[in-house]
């Protein structure tokens, strides 16, 4: 089944806009009541179905990694009002997509492979939205916005209960300005008593919901924050030390890691690479060297692309600096920044003796 999933995709990959396109005509035919679980302007939208084939194909002989993701893909769905029915509709949406551009290359064996699979995607997805004893959303009130640079801002908000997240996952959040436009951010800090959450978001080209925080959101507006999601941790009791490579706003979740670890007195020792293009990309960089300088565990390296290597860091890519220093053997390591980064960083560390398990990093957090 692996086999045929993974030679059929290969041959529909290059038909993906496609693929979307016709999928999400055929959903909304056979149940047009999902129509409204997505945004009028469907073109921000169609990416990510592609985005989570890709991942769900990727891991499909791994369950371990696999089987985690689908519960919370279920847990996540149920803010939307997703019922059984929906996955019957979109699973034969699914099907008839892919038959429609694979041609003759879609044969009994290769349907009966994605069919088999795509049940129990829904199987799993489907028995954790049932088991979830949390609400399937939560509304939260905007505090603190404040700019950091023209194209970043931090953004502190007070949800109506504790989120049960973990440091290191990140949220699906819709903003007023862009209702329906659900996207993933990271809190960059661990839970704290009184339930508040910072998030560090950038504008992106394209991003209508990024450059809608970054310039129009307030005090007092009321966000939507989807279950918690991902994977990120440090294993405490593991014995190993850890490596982390954060890219740009890609080190909030990180941070979140460092923040959670900074309350006890003993840890592994982390070490931190911080990475962009210029100075200017590390925002974060003097709180995390003041978290550096009271615990001796943690250890920071600012890696610049453009112009001179700053004090205690390296030129180059985050690929580059981090490779330089070999395999990191008997370490956990953690990637967080865009997915351009995130791959050329692990195929490197592959390349360089890197073993896959060691490595840990999360499909979405960037959108």
């Amino acid at each position: 089944m692996v086999r045929l999933i993974r030679d059929s995709w290969a041959k529909a990959e290059p038909y993906t806009p496609e693929i979307s396109q016709f999928f999400y005509g055929m959903l909304f035919t056979l149940a047009p009541a999902t129509r409204d679980f997505f945004p009028i302007n469907m073109e921000v939208q169609r990416g990510r179905l592609v985005r989570a084939l890709v991942h769900i194909v990727q891991m499909v002989d791994r369950p371990d990694d696999l089987l985690p993701f689908l519960r919370q893909l279920g847990r996540d769905h149920r803010k939307f009002g997703v019922i059984p029915d929906h996955y019957e509709a979109v699973g034969t949406a699914l099907l008839a997509s892919l038959k429609t551009q694979l041609g003759p290359d879609w044969t009994p064996a290769v349907e009966r492979a994605w069919a088999e699979a795509f049940t129990i995607i829904a199987r799993f997805m489907q028995d954790a939205a049932a088991k979830d004893e949390y609400p399937a959303s939560w509304t939260a009130t905007v505090t603190d916005h404040r700019r950091l640079t023209w194209d970043l801002a931090l953004v502190r908000v007070e949800p109506e209960g504790q989120v049960p997240y973990q440091a290191g996952q990140y949220l699906s959040v819709e903003v007023p300005q862009r209702p329906r436009l659900w996207r993933y951010l990271s809190p960059a800090n661990a839970p704290r008593p009184d339930g508040s959450i910072e998030f560090h978001v950038r504008a992106v080209e394209g991003g209508w919901v990024s450059r809608a925080v970054v310039s129009h959101t307030q005090p007092g507006d009321v966000w939507r924050l989807g279950p918690p999601l991902g994977r990120l941790s440090v294993d405490r009791e593991a014995g190993r030390d850890v490596l982390m490579v954060a890219g740009g706003t890609g080190v909030a979740p990180l941070r979140a890691l460092i923040d959670d670890l900074a309350q006890w007195g003993e840890n592994p020792k982390v070490h931190l690479f911080y990475g962009g293009q210029t100075r200017e990309d590390l925002y974060d960089l003097e709180e995390l060297r003041s978290l550096a300088a009271v615990n001796p565990w943690l250890s920071v390296v600012p890696v610049v692309e453009k112009g001179p290597a700053l004090s205690g860091g390296e030129e180059g890519t985050l690929a580059e600096a981090v490779t330089r220093h070999g395999a990191w053997p008997k370490h956990d390591v953690l990637v967080s920044g865009s997915p351009a980064m995130i791959r050329a960083t692990v195929s490197r560390m592959l390349v360089a003796g890197t073993a896959l398990d060691q490595i840990k990093y999360d499909p979405f957090t960037i959108d």
